[in-house]
């Protein structure tokens, strides 16, 4: 399978980290010098024009790549983001800046999470998405599956700031909506909640995962 990436600074990052990955480039004559040489003979020179009808962006960009998806194996035994659910891209992808940012090795997602190799998702990442690893599974069987220590956000937990993480733990947060279903609720071994002092309903899911890697990632 392949994605798409657009953005000057975007596509030379995966051009970097992705090198075996490239498929092909399109990109405009200005940018052409910026293409390291071994990719030349897998770059088509566009007009703007052009690029306006296979961008998805209201402004294009200078170039536009395709990758091949990247095979991963899925890691143990080191500290997991789950995301049950999470439907807005924009979520996705700065949850996936955060796990970058926080060091956090690799993102274990349900099958009806968005798909991280989305338009928006990849943007929103900021060249998080070549650096970690998402993984789309069955999460109840995942979960059932890993001996790892379980915390779970929810509105009626315990204080997170009360608890001592494990370096190899996992955080399961949960639809922006919904939150963790039910089934998923079941195999959470300590829920956690963030304290509200305000009237606000609920936060965030991507400010919620901030807060939470801020306390744990120490």
């Amino acid at each position: 399978m392949l994605f798409v990436v657009e953005g000057e600074k975007s596509v030379l990052e995966g051009l970097s980290a992705f090198a075996s990955q490239v498929e092909l480039l399109a990109c405009l004559d200005a940018f052409y010098p910026q293409i390291p040489s071994q990719f030349h003979s897998k770059t088509f020179s566009v007009t703007s024009k052009e690029l306006e009808h296979i961008s998805e962006l209201k402004t294009p960009n200078k170039c536009i790549a395709i990758f091949k998806r990247p095979v991963r194996a899925l890691l143990s035994n080191c500290f997991t983001i789950v995301l049950d659910g999470i439907q807005d891209p924009g979520n996705m992808g700065t949850i996936l800046r955060l796990a970058d940012w926080f060091g956090v090795k690799q993102v274990v997602c349900s099958k009806d999470t968005v798909d991280c190799y989305n338009s928006k998702v990849i943007q929103s990442s900021m060249g998080a998405i070549y650096r970690i690893p998402v993984h789309y599974t069955d999460l109840a069987s995942y979960l059932t599956q890993t001996p790892q220590q379980k915390y779970g956000a929810m509105l009626n937990g315990t204080n997170y700031k009360k608890i001592d993480y494990p370096k190899d733990g996992i955080l399961i947060m949960g639809n922006e909506g919904k939150g963790v279903r039910s089934e998923i609720e079941a195999l959470i071994d300590i829920p956690v909640t963030i304290p509200r002092f305000g009237e606000a309903e609920s936060l965030n899911v991507a400010t919620a995962t901030a807060i939470l890697l801020a306390e744990i990632i120490q």
